[in-house]
């Protein structure tokens, strides 16, 4: 139970770094919760600070939810240990302690901590995100698409109950924070990848 409670800790505390924000801050950009779509995650951040900050910010929320479930499941954490840990780091994203609790929507982290949790998985969720955003060039529907079928991809190569309840939680809150997206994809509003003003 300790080593479960430290991991868990551990995870939401990764999470609660807000690359976007801390990129912003080194660069001397404009913070980014209060420029454009106010969003602190990767896509915001290339809307006004190019895409060597994005670059940046996308790695570091990537990393953020990677590393922490590596870390456990080096250490020989179980498999309930190591769902808390990734959705741990996920929800330190989307509510970081360190910055007010005002997160971003937690795609990169999302796929950070699945792959953390099944590589087979998060390249299915990859190649779903890429093959849509070829196809309908809209981010928010690519990423909300490959969300959705994590969990059935992850089904389909037999991961535990453990982690197929982490993937569904994670899926349920990517739909909550992405309802902006959602409500302007309904309305026909939605911009397109390549636009100068991305929702992010």
């Amino acid at each position: 139970m300790l080593t479960t409670i430290l991991f868990v800790v551990l995870g939401y505390l990764a999470g609660s770094i807000s690359t976007a924000i801390i990129v912003c801050q080194v660069m001397g950009l404009p913070d980014p919760r209060s420029e454009g779509s106010r969003n602190p995650g990767a896509t915001n951040v290339l809307r006004f600070g190019g895409k060597k900050a994005a670059a940046i910010t996308l790695a570091g929320d990537f990393l953020k939810g990677l590393l922490p479930v590596l870390l456990a499941r080096l250490a020989g954490a179980d498999e309930t240990t190591l769902a808390l840990t990734a959705l741990a780091a996920f929800l330190g994203h989307l509510y970081p302690v360190f910055f007010g609790f005002e997160g971003g929507k937690g795609v990169a982290t999302a796929f950070g901590v699945i792959l953390g949790l099944s590589w087979p998985v998060a390249l299915a969720a990859l190649a779903t995100w890429l093959v849509m955003a070829f196809v309908v060039r809209i981010s928010s529907l690519s990423a909300l698409t490959a969300a959705a079928l994590a969990p059935l991809f992850g089904w389909g190569f037999g991961l535990p109950p453990a982690y197929e309840i982490a993937l569904l939680i994670m899926v349920a809150l990517l739909i909550w924070r992405h309802r902006s997206n959602i409500r302007k994809l309904v309305s026909g509003t939605e911009d397109k990848i390549g636009t100068d003003h991305p929702e992010g």
